[in-house]
Parts: C-alpha cells; sequence; structure tokens
C-alpha cells in the first residue's frame, strides 16, 4: 500500500536541505576563518613578546630582537626560513621603540604586524585582506 504526497514530501525535504546547508556551511567556514585568525593573532603576540624579553637583556643589540621575533615566527610555521630575510619577504613589520642600545631602566616596545590579506585563509571573506594583525608587548629594560 502507497501513501499518497510521499514523493511531494521527499522534495519538500531536499528544498529544505539546500535552504539551511547554505547558512550552516558559511557558518563551518566562517568559524575556520576566525579561528586562524586567532592563532596568526597569538604567534605575533607570542613573537613580540619573545623580541620584548631578548631586547630588555642590558647587552641586546637590534639583531638580538630580530633574532628572537624571527625565530618565534618560524616555529609557529608563519614564515618558511628561519632568516629575517624570509620575515620581509612575507611583509611582517618589526618596530622597535626606543633603540635597544640605550641603557637606561627604560620600557622597550616590540611590534609585529602584517596585514590578514597577506598571512590568513579567508575561507569565507568576513574577515576584510587590510586587516592588520598586530602583536605588542612592552617590558622595562633592565639596568
Amino acid at each position: 500500500m502507497r501513501l499518497i504526497g510521499t514523493r511531494k514530501r521527499r522534495a519538500n525535504a531536499l528544498i529544505e536541505m539546500a535552504f539551511v546547508m547554505i547558512p550552516l556551511t558559511y557558518i563551518a567556514f566562517g568559524t575556520v576563518e576566525f579561528g586562524y585568525f586567532f592563532y596568526i593573532k597569538h604567534s605575533v603576540q607570542g613573537a613580540a613578546r619573545e623580541g620584548c624579553r631578548a631586547a630588555i637583556v642590558p647587552s641586546a643589540t637590534a639583531t638580538d630582537v630580530q633574532t628572537a621575533v624571527v625565530g618565534s615566527l618560524f616555529a609557529a610555521g608563519l614564515i618558511p626560513t628561519n632568516s629575517y630575510a624570509s620575515m620581509t619577504s612575507k611583509n611582517y613589520t618589526l618596530t622597535i621603540s626606543p633603540v635597544v642600545t640605550s641603557t637606561a631602566p627604560t620600557p622597550i616596545t616590540v611590534s609585529v604586524s602584517n596585514t590578514w590579506g597577506t598571512v590568513g585563509i579567508r575561507a569565507s571573506g568576513l574577515i576584510g585582506a587590510a586587516k592588520t594583525v598586530t602583536g605588542t608587548s612592552v617590558m622595562r629594560k633592565e639596568g
């Protein structure tokens, strides 16, 4: 015995599934994109912190800070080789303020930044390519 209208109900379920799958797929890709954004943000912040830790030592140089930042970015997998040239080729910007050679016990600020369009995956395009991902750390220089 066949029920009348089962074919109609199956087609209705297919249409409903199509309407629901579009937003669910968008949410899934958005979740991946935001998760990766926070991974990048955390890694860049960690690189700035490592650079700042290298800068507060009394005998620190700008090269020491660059080496610490590059090592942290390389360990996170954000640059292909462990070199400053690799960091600049991926458009990362390193800012150290004030000059590291100062011996006075002053606050040292290290910032590492890049644009999201350069480092991020844009699965759903929710985060604009021009968004700047910045990590900043401030520590007092040892005297």
